[in-house]
């Protein structure tokens, strides 16, 4: 069983700092993919480069304290790709980090994505819309090449199972109909898996991944689900279980967790 994680840190320091490498220790996960790493390389090393006995490859954002993700594995990639859209925008963001798995027989990765938000403004919201514009080519390329699995805070709520107010949120960045309507592209004509969905199709309440600071969302479970696996169809087809761990608070939101019957 390969058992994969994805966790949207909102900050590495801070994260640790509330006991994520000792729950990795027991956890386990052969790969975690984690966003929101909010460091630069200097503030990772002899610190953050390995955690719980997983060392971590790392794509920084330019910009101090913002964006950054990296999957930290237990196992030894055979390349590491850093970076999406030559050097463009995102890159510079530090949005997109892939470990690939390759034999001579199969090609295979593991990747760790962070979307743009959208909800600070139309500003950022045009720019979630460039992302989305450049990332559905690539992962189509990529689809052509390899089979592989996304670990993703995708800032998306598909379907109105996948948030507790979704009348009230149809306005709002995450849940906005271009926003969907570009998953449902992904899923449908994409030819991806929603590895999630694929195991507990009609989940609820449970399935939320995210909540608000705000208020009393957290305690009342007024949550969004905005992390993903999101897998070539074969990969996808060997998911076996799926746990959402929200009593874990290393940030504002849950880790997830995917076992996959497939080798590494």
């Amino acid at each position: 069983m390969f058992k994969l994680t994805s966790l949207n840190l909102n900050g590495i320091r801070s994260a640790t700092s509330k006991g994520l490498e000792a729950w990795l220790a027991g956890h386990a996960p052969d790969c975690i993919c984690v966003q929101e790493v909010k460091a630069q390389a200097p503030d990772v090393a002899g610190r953050f480069e390995a955690l719980a006995g997983l060392r971590g490859h790392f794509h920084f954002a330019e910009k101090k304290g913002y964006s950054g993700v990296a999957v930290y594995t237990r196992h030894e990639p055979s390349d590491v790709v850093i970076g999406f859209d030559g050097g463009g925008e995102f890159d510079a963001e530090g949005r997109w980090a892939e470990l690939r798995f390759d034999t001579p027989s199969r090609k295979f990765s593991v990747i760790s994505v962070y979307f743009p938000s959208g909800s600070s403004g139309p500003e950022r919201q045009a720019a979630k819309y460039r992302f989305l514009d450049l990332m559905y080519p690539h992962l189509q390329a990529l689809k052509a090449q390899r089979e592989f699995v996304i670990c993703s805070d995708v800032n998306i709520a598909h379907q109105n199972a996948d948030l507790k107010n979704w009348r009230s949120n149809q306005k709002n960045s995450g849940f906005l109909p271009e926003e969907r309507a570009w998953m449902t592209k992904l899923l449908d004509e994409g030819g991806l898996v929603d590895v999630y969905r694929r195991l507990h199709p009609d989940t609820t309440e449970t399935c939320y991944t995210w909540w608000s600071n705000r208020g009393q969302a957290y305690a009342n479970n007024v949550g969004w689900r905005l992390d993903y696996h999101l897998a070539t169809p074969a990969l996808a087809a060997t998911a076996r279980t799926a746990s959402i761990y929200k009593g874990e608070k290393f940030s504002d939101h849950a880790p997830l967790t995917i076992g996959y019957d497939h080798p590494l």
